[in-house]
């Protein structure tokens, strides 16, 4: 089993760069693949971003750019710095990995960008 363990949302102002931090723990592969999905008021949950132990990375278009992932393989944590955002980026953002078997989630922190 895996447990993610989110920090770092919060409420914040349009065009602020905050960071998210996500530590996991339990049983993690070298080959496990780390990221971050959101999920916004009444829509689905959507991909964000992730990135491979390696350090192979991949973003969603509408945060190519501003969003930038990133991972410490001793600490078994995975970044999401977050920069320029805007109203939209509002969500609740999950960390996940993912193993050859499954996928884990994290419980999710709050984002919520004022204007």
């Amino acid at each position: 089993q895996v447990q993610l363990v989110e920090s770092g949302g919060g409420l914040v102002q349009a065009g602020d760069s905050p960071r998210l931090s996500c530590a996991a723990s339990g049983s993690i592969s070298s080959n496990d693949i780390m990221g971050w999905y959101r999920q916004a008021p009444g829509n689905g949950r959507e991909f964000v971003a992730h990135i491979t132990s390696s350090g192979g990375t991949n973003y969603a278009s509408s945060v190519k750019g501003r969003f930038t992932v990133s991972r410490d393989n001793a600490k078994n944590t995975v970044y999401l710095q977050m920069n320029s955002l805007k109203p939209e980026d509002t969500a609740v953002y999950y960390c996940t990995l993912r193993s050859v078997s499954r996928i884990y989630w994290g419980q999710g922190t709050q984002v919520t960008v004022s204007s």
